[in-house]
Order: structure tokens, then C-alpha cells, then sequence
């Protein structure tokens, strides 16, 4: 690999190194075929960007590199280069046409679009009534931040789930990526007592660890937690105790009015399988009333499972403050994969989670408002645009919050930022279209040429509610140019139109080279 790709795949902050890339792009079948030209780099960075980003499951990666490795440019407008006759090269003598000699200054590596270029094509789409009243929009170049278009960029407006972004890079630069949520078992106050304690963990499960089962990508569950307390109550010789759970470190509502519905459990400091009735189910689902009461009740059927009686009922109750070892502890998966997951399914529960987490890291109030509080002052820190900014929850549930679409685009800015490494995991997470989380039926089949060529190459967080739609996220242009992007729409009359014309925007700025 010349040092030029390996520096455009370094500032994306897509690779792993030049030998690892090289690998994987081998590894696609054999030898990876792409278009030739100056859109054959984007091909390239998004071939990278595939393999090395998450989370996957179900084959989606090989999945996704095959089409991306399959299509020829067709669709793709605005190139620079000529495309050579004959077949297509493998994607390292791809890499090799790049051409040897130092790695290029910052954003030098492949051509801009102009302000001009992204005008003409981005705004009479802005003109599209599906777009509702409230219409924003920005492009910013991924490498130096530069602003290279922007529609009402400064305009707050309704985010909804675009939300989750701003919570993501909040909670990451708060705690860092390798923070993990405990749940433990503690001594109770009185004699044979013991206390199961919720720290928040939202993922939580009553299901079983599969074999091997990396921690790392896996959610703590309940039964090893079990499996920890009865062996370490047997080794004290308890075999009869008395359970009660505390839920005591979040404060204040556990709903807002607005959250009705399935798409959020009670927010609370104790739930498994985030409350679902069926643990199975996803995205919205029905959910228990009471999910840390329910979560306590499944515990103490394990424990019962494995020789231990459970006395008496099963209810809320206090743990004493540092009197004695815990019992037991399991530990979530690692922050960056909480955030992966949050944003690749736009988890609210996930969402409300990180919130308090970084709330309790800024010491604000444990709820709603003191985890608004936090997200606000951690992007603040990151001297981030919070001008006309509001938040009022961490999943974007909540109808009042208000973020501009340059926020958007700065928080995936600073995410991209090599001097904030641990903000990677906001990149990584993205849904990409036609084939993850939410994007999973989004740009891929398309009866419009443009939407459909953009699977693969689209990187971004969805935001829904009724009368909202927006979507923020990365796109590799035709000419292989990372960029940025961020479009809300407020006072949507249909969401299937409002949705299509977002797509547009965001395949307009991939299919063009916008000179």
C-alpha cells in the first residue's frame, strides 16, 4: 500500500494500519474488484471502513464488501479521472495507483467539492416540500472542517434520535471508551441479607453467556452473576437469604408524559433484557411495568436454581454504604460497544443509560434534567456550537430538545478528530446504509438509481418522530472524499416521503464529485 492511501485511510480514522488494510481488502473473495478512476478511492476507503468498523452479525460485513466490491461507478457522477478499458483492478493495485512518495498535507489527498458545486446540487432538493417547514442542512470536508455548504446550518430544530450522537460523544469524553457499568451483589444490613445493586447497566440480560463469549461484545448476564453469588454465599456457608435489589442511583422520574408506548423501558437503574416482555424481541416492544422489580424476581429464581433458598419477598431495599465486600460483581461490555450499539439500532434505553452515566461522572443530579445538564457541559468542554442548542433527555424522545445541524456535523467532526481518540467509537457505530441497524432497508433497492448506488458508502444516525425526520452521518463522494453531513427536517406531513428526501440529499453528496 503507497504511504498516500495509507494516510487517507489514517485521517478517516478508518484503518488499522497499512499491512492490516492491506489484508482485508485481500480477503474479500479472493482479490476485491472495484471501479477504476478517482471514484475508485472512495470505493477503497469504504472497503476499510466496512472491515474495520461495528458492530457485525449475521455475515453483514461480508455481505456489505461484496456489494460495495462489486459496483462498477455506474450512477456516480462527478469523477475526475478516467475510467481504464478492461477489466477492473483488485483493490490493492487500486491502492498502488494512489502513487508512491510522501503522505500529503491534511485534505490534499483527494479533490474538494466546491461550495458552488455542493450549491447546485444540494439546493433545489432543499426546495422539496416533503421536507417540511423547518428544513437544515450542512456539509463539512472530514479532514480539515471546513464548511463546504451549509442550508439554515445554525437553525435549532428537532433532532429526535440524531440525539444519541451528542449522548454518545458526551458519555466517551466523559468516561472514556473502556468504561464498563457494574452490577453487583452486596451484604444486605441485617444477617443472611444480600443486596442485588443496579448500576445502570442497560444491557443487562437474563439469558445465558454463549460459550467463549468475548466480554467485549457481549452483554453481562444475570446468570453469571448468579453463578458468582451462590458460589461465594456457599463458600460463607449461607444457603438462606433474604434478597431485595436497590435501584437508588438514579433520582427522579423513571418516564416523561411523552414516553409512551414500546420504545423505552421505565428508565432505571436495575432492568435485564431492557425490560422487554419477550427478551427475544427488538427494536419496540412491549415492556414490564416494573423491570428492576422483575429483574430482582429472575435473580432470585436463579440463585434458587443453584441451591440457594430465597426467603420471604423479593423487594426494593437500600445497600449499606461500604460496610462490607460485595459478593458478587459482572461487569457491561465496554462503553464503545455500548455506544456502537446505541447508535447501530438507536437504542433508547441505551441511550437514557449514558446519559446518567455521564451525569454521575459530571456529579449532576442522576434524571433527566441533571443528565441534560451533563451531555451540555461535556460538549461544551469540547468547545462544540451549543448555540441554540437544548436538550432535555438522551435519546431524542423528547419533542423540545433542539440541535443544529452544525452541531451534527461538528460532533462527527470531533468524533474524526485523530486527537480524540476515544470519540471513535461515534464513527464506528453509525448504521450504514442497506445493511445495518437502522439503515438496514434504507438506499439499497431503491426504485431511484441514485438512492440505491449509495448503499454501503452512507454512514449515518437516524432520527425519527412524527413530523420529524433527520439524518447525520459520513459519506465517501465519487471522488473519494470523506465528508460530513447533517439534514433535519421539521413539520414532515409523511415520514416515507420526508425519509426518501433525505436519502436524496445524502446519495446526491456520495455520487458526486460537486465541481
Amino acid at each position: 500500500m503507497s504511504p498516500r492511501a495509507a494516510a487517507l485511510l489514517r485521517r478517516a480514522g478508518l484503518g488499522r494500519g497499512t499491512a492490516w488494510a492491506a489484508t482485508e481488502l485481500r480477503r474479500v473473495d479472493g482479490a476485491v474488484r472495484v471501479a477504476v478512476g478517482a471514484g475508485a478511492v472512495g470505493l477503497v476507503i469504504a472497503l476499510v471502513a466496512i472491515a474495520a468498523t461495528g458492530p457485525w452479525s449475521g455475515g453483514q460485513r461480508v455481505a456489505e464488501r461484496s456489494w460495495a466490491a462489486g459496483r462498477d461507478g455506474a450512477g456516480r457522477t462527478g469523477h475526475t479521472g478516467d475510467t481504464a478499458a478492461g477489466v477492473p483492478p483488485s483493490a490493492p493495485e487500486v491502492l498502488a495507483g494512489l502513487g508512491p512518495g510522501p503522505a500529503p498535507q491534511t485534505g490534499s489527498a483527494v479533490p474538494l467539492p466546491t461550495a458552488q458545486g455542493l450549491d447546485n446540487a444540494l439546493s433545489p432538493l432543499f426546495d422539496d416540500p416533503a421536507l417540511g417547514a423547518v428544513r437544515t442542512g450542512v456539509v463539512l470536508d472530514a479532514a480539515t472542517g471546513r464548511q463546504l455548504y451549509g442550508h439554515d446550518a445554525d437553525t435549532p430544530s428537532a433532532p429526535a434520535s440524531t440525539t444519541k450522537i451528542a449522548t454518545a460523544v458526551a458519555a466517551l469524553q466523559s468516561l472514556g471508551a473502556d468504561f464498563r457499568i457494574p452490577t453487583t451483589v452486596v451484604p444486605g444490613g441485617a444477617p443472611g441479607s444480600i443486596v442485588l445493586v443496579g448500576g445502570g447497566d442497560p444491557t443487562l440480560t437474563a439469558q445465558p453467556t454463549p460459550p467463549g463469549a468475548d466480554p467485549d461484545s457481549n452483554p453481562a448476564s444475570l446468570r453469571d452473576l448468579a453463578d458468582a453469588t451462590a458460589r461465594t454465599l456457599k463458600e460463607r456457608g449461607w444457603t438462606n437469604v433474604r434478597l431485595s435489589y436497590d435501584t437508588s442511583l438514579y433520582s427522579g422520574p423513571l418516564l416523561r408524559a411523552l414516553d409512551v408506548g414500546d420504545n423505552i423501558t421505565p428508565v432505571t437503574a436495575l432492568m435485564a433484557d431492557e425490560g422487554r416482555v419477550d427478551p427475544n424481541s427488538t427494536e419496540a416492544a412491549p415492556r414490564v411495568a416494573d423491570p428492576a422489580g422483575s429483574a430482582a424476581q429472575t435473580f432470585a429464581g436463579l440463585l434458587r436454581d443453584r441451591g440457594i433458598t430465597v426467603d420471604g419477598n423479593v423487594g426494593p431495599g437500600t445497600a449499606p454504604a461500604g460496610e462490607e465486600a460485595r459478593i458478587a460483581e459482572v461487569d457491561s461490555m465496554p462503553l464503545s460497544a455500548l455506544v456502537e450499539r446505541m447508535l447501530t439500532n438507536s437504542d433508547n434505553d441505551i441511550a437514557e443509560a449514558l446519559a446518567r452515566q455521564t451525569a454521575i461522572s459530571l456529579g449532576k443530579p442522576v434524571s433527566f434534567d441533571g443528565s441534560a445538564q451533563a451531555i451540555s457541559q461535556a460538549l461544551g468542554k469540547l468547545g462544540l456550537p451549543l448555540a441554540g442548542t437544548t436538550f432535555h433527555d438522551g435519546s431524542g424522545l423528547d419533542r423540545d430538545d433542539r440541535l443544529t445541524a452544525q452541531l451534527l456535523a461538528r460532533l462527527l467532526f470531533t468524533a474524526a478528530d485523530p486527537g480524540h481518540p476515544q470519540l471513535r467509537p461515534v464513527l464506528s457505530g453509525l448504521p450504514i446504509a442497506g445493511f445495518t441497524g437502522t439503515l438496514s432497508d434504507r438506499f439499497r433497492g431503491s426504485q431511484e438509481t441514485t438512492a440505491s448506488d449509495a448503499a454501503g458508502l452512507v454512514h449515518a444516525k437516524t432520527g425519527t418522530l412524527t413530523g420529524v425526520n433527520t439524518l447525520a452521518g459520513t459519506v465517501v463522494d465519487a471522488d473519494g472524499r470523506l465528508l460530513l453531513f447533517a439534514f433535519m427536517a421539521s413539520g414532515t406531513a409523511h415520514a416515507d416521503t420526508a425519509v426518501s428526501a433525505l436519502d436524496r440529499l445524502a446519495s446526491t453528496v456520495t455520487n458526486c464529485g460537486c465541481r
